[in-house]
Order: C-alpha cells, then sequence, then structure tokens
C-alpha cells in the first residue's frame, strides 16, 4: 500500500464502514469535523463528524431519490428550499426542473460547501452559479421561522443525521414550521435514514411526519456505502389526491439525465417497507 493511502471508517455500533485513500482534508469547524478523502474506487468523499456524506460515485443514488420522487409529483414548481445540501448535489437535481425561478439553499456551516465547490465539483458542478441560486448561511430552524404562510412549493430536508446543530431538523416542531410555509399543494422530501442501522430515528421521522401532514410515504432503496447500505426518505403533504404521481410535464427528460432514479424504481422503491418497520409502526398505532 502507498506511504500516503489510508483507511477511514465510520464506526457504528459494532460495525465500521471504511473507505482508503489520501486523506485531502481534514478541518474542524465551529460545528463538526469536515473530512475529504480521494479514494481509487469511489472518487472524492466526504465525511462530517465521522459520517459518510457522500462520493463522487454514490451520490446520485442519494440525490435523485430525494429530488425527484417530490418534484415530479408537482406539475409546476416556482420556489424551492434546501435545507442542508452544502455538497450541491440536491441543488443539481433541483436545477433541472426549468420552471423553478427561486431556490434558498440554508446551511448551516459555510465550509462544507466552500470545500465541496474545490474538492467535489463531480457533485455540485456548475450549479453553484445558477443565477435562480441564493445561499444562505444559516441554522435551518430559525430559517422556517421566519418565512411566510404558504411560501415554497417544495421544500427538501437534506441534513446529516442526528447531531447536537442537526437534531432540530428532526423535530416535530420543525416539521409543523415546514408545513406552514409550503403552499397548499407543497410538498416535503427529507432523508429518513436507515430502518436497520437508524430503526428508531427513522420510525419517529415517519410518526412524527404522520401526525402533522394529511399524507406521507416513505422510500427504501440503496446507498451502497452508508451503514447497512440500505437508506429512506420520506414524503409528505397536505395533497392527498394523487400524492407521488408524477404530473411534471418534463418528467421524461429528466428520468433520462438520472443514473438511478426512473419512475419504475420509484413505484417499487416505494412498496418496499421492511416489514419488520411495518410491524413496529402497525403496533405504534394501535397503542396511540
Amino acid at each position: 500500500m502507498n506511504n500516503d493511502q489510508i483507511w477511514i471508517d465510520e464506526n457504528h455500533k459494532d460495525s465500521r464502514y471504511g473507505l482508503k485513500g489520501k486523506l485531502v482534508v481534514r478541518k474542524k469547524t465551529a460545528y463538526q469535523e469536515i473530512i475529504i478523502l480521494k479514494t481509487f474506487e469511489y472518487g472524492n468523499a466526504l465525511m462530517l463528524d465521522g459520517c459518510w456524506m457522500t462520493s463522487d460515485r454514490d451520490e446520485k443514488y442519494y440525490h435523485e431519490c430525494l429530488v425527484h420522487p417530490a418534484l415530479s409529483n408537482l406539475s409546476k414548481i416556482n420556489t424551492v428550499l434546501i435545507i442542508g445540501g452544502g455538497d450541491g448535489g440536491t441543488l443539481r437535481e433541483c436545477l433541472k426542473y426549468k420552471d423553478i425561478t427561486a431556490i434558498d439553499l440554508v446551511e448551516i456551516d459555510e465550509e462544507v460547501i466552500n470545500l465541496s465547490k474545490h474538492f467535489l465539483k463531480k457533485v455540485g458542478g456548475n450549479s453553484w452559479l445558477d443565477k435562480r441560486l441564493k445561499i444562505n448561511i444559516c441554522d435551518g430552524c430559525k430559517w422556517v421561522k421566519n418565512i411566510k404562510n404558504n411560501y415554497y412549493d417544495a421544500i427538501l430536508i437534506d441534513c446529516s443525521d442526528p447531531s447536537d446543530f442537526a437534531n432540530g431538523l428532526f423535530s416535530t416542531d420543525f416539521y409543523k414550521e415546514c408545513k406552514r410555509i409550503l403552499k397548499e399543494k407543497g410538498i416535503l422530501a427529507t432523508q429518513s435514514e436507515s430502518p436497520e442501522s437508524f430503526k428508531k430515528i427513522h420510525i419517529e421521522i415517519i410518526q412524527s411526519l404522520k401526525s402533522i401532514f394529511k399524507t406521507s410515504s416513505t422510500m427504501y432503496a440503496f446507498v451502497p456505502f452508508y451503514p447497512s447500505g440500505i437508506w429512506s426518505w420520506t414524503f409528505a403533504s397536505n395533497n392527498e389526491k394523487d400524492f407521488l404521481i408524477p404530473k411534471h410535464n418534463q418528467i421524461k427528460s429528466i428520468e433520462n439525465s438520472c443514473d438511478v432514479w426512473n419512475l419504475n424504481y420509484q413505484e417499487g422503491a416505494l412498496k418496499m417497507i421492511p416489514n419488520k418497520i411495518l410491524k413496529e409502526l402497525f403496533k405504534q398505532n394501535t397503542n396511540d
């Protein structure tokens, strides 16, 4: 092994999820430790506070599944809010919808954006230059409290795992504010953790959204280098009619632009709830 090649692991319970490569960045900010590792197999990979966030190779498994089930459900989209998303992948996928006029990207740690622009160019690319984008360095929980009612067509929560500064993005108070600032037919999409590695928080997210919005649904698919491989995204809306049925007129061109997501993939992933999660949700509903 070359002397400059090291292993960096995400340690989760009794498991390790490691990549081997050259350490490019290790930086401590006011919020977290940021690591960027240059690997042969995955390209450049981003780790925040010991958790793998994204990589050049795997990022589309995550970003396409967060964005397109939500945005394709809307026949027309003007305003979008991205909370988190400092690597630029969610932004890139949103910009495929040409009728979007404004995107607010709210990221608490500006250094994630700065380093991603330089080292994760395959993820964000030229999306950072789009005139529809406004970057706001701010706590997402504070941001939503200061937005007027019925403002956004879509809210995409692209946050890291629960931590001291990210816990608020998983709270019922935060989801209630998101509901308030969504338009009548608007949709919320959030990464909702792994049903295997983060079962407790995964179920809590689903239950919270079900209690606040009229309708919600969870999609299960794969992000190969995340803990356990299986991941989830949950979508919620007050518009019960044709929920998660694609309506956007650009849908065919957007499908063709994707490496992972398409309508068949989405249809299957929305039916892929593990039975133990279904049983747990049923048990909790029965006890309520």
